[in-house]
């Protein structure tokens, strides 16, 4: 890859691990599953089909792990298209607004419960330290837990007459 545009979206990708303190460098460990990582690219075009920039995401080969071994559980909570229509038309009937938005790197927030570690990404492999492996302490794409990480610090807040009601409890991810 010698484009400049993709090479800067790469290094935007791997800026984001280091500012959430995703991974850190250290030696490969013995009996231990270390999982290779893989680039994924997209072009961001606007309403004209005009390519606006380019993205760039890193993922763990989440498809090597082993359940029992490598991860305990990746059930994850979804909303049920029905839940989601009843808020929607009673927001409606009510006149409320509803906002919408988007995470950046919301996996990235996740905190890992097991041991995760990964080879470095090619072309991105540290000079001084080429031997070395990434121990994940938060989750990333590809990995089988990963969405449940993200939904287990997810918060909810509520508006309602004023006031805003935060939450967020570990249980309420449990089946």
């Amino acid at each position: 890859m010698a484009d400049p545009a993709w090479i800067e979206s790469m290094q935007e990708e791997l800026y984001q691990f280091d500012r959430l303190y995703v991974w850190e460098l250290v030696d490969r460990p013995l009996y231990t599953n270390v999982f290779n990582l893989k680039w994924l690219w997209k072009n961001k075009r606007d309403e004209e089909n005009t390519v606006i920039r380019n993205k760039s995401r890193l993922l763990a080969k989440g498809y090597a792990q082993k359940e029992g071994v490598d991860f305990e559980e990746s059930f994850a909570l979804v909303a049920r298209l029905e839940a989601v229509m009843l808020f929607i038309a009673y927001a409606a009937h009510k006149s409320f607004t509803i906002y919408q938005m988007d995470i950046k790197t919301a996996f990235l927030y996740g905190p890992l419960k097991e041991e995760v570690y990964v080879n470095q990404p090619d072309g991105f492999v540290d000079p001084y330290h080429p031997d070395k492996v990434y121990r994940h302490k938060k989750a990333l794409y590809g990995l089988k837990q990963a969405p449940r990480a993200w939904g287990d610090i997810l918060l909810v807040q509520i508006y309602v007459d004023d006031i805003i009601f935060g939450y967020t409890n570990p249980n309420l991810s449990k089946r």
